[in-house]
C-alpha cells in the first residue's frame, strides 16, 4: 500500500515496495479489464433481450 503525505499544497507519494509486485498488479489489472468486459457483455445481452421480447408489443 501507498502512504500519502500532505504538506500544504502539496502531496507526495512514498515509494512502495517492490516485492514481486508487478506481477499481482498485472494480474490485478487483467482481472478488472475481463470483469469490465464481462459487464458490458451483460449489459447488451440483457438489452437485446428485452428488446426482442418487447419489441413485438
Amino acid at each position: 500500500m501507498v502512504e500519502v503525505q500532505c504538506y500544504s499544497n502539496r502531496v507526495v507519494k512514498a515509494p512502495a515496495k517492490k516485492k514481486g509486485n508487478g506481477f499481482t498488479r498485472k494480474c490485478a489489472s487483467l482481472v478488472q479489464e475481463q470483469r469490465a468486459r464481462i459487464y458490458v457483455l451483460r449489459r447488451c445481452a440483457t438489452m437485446l433481450l428485452c428488446w426482442y421480447i418487447h419489441g413485438d408489443d
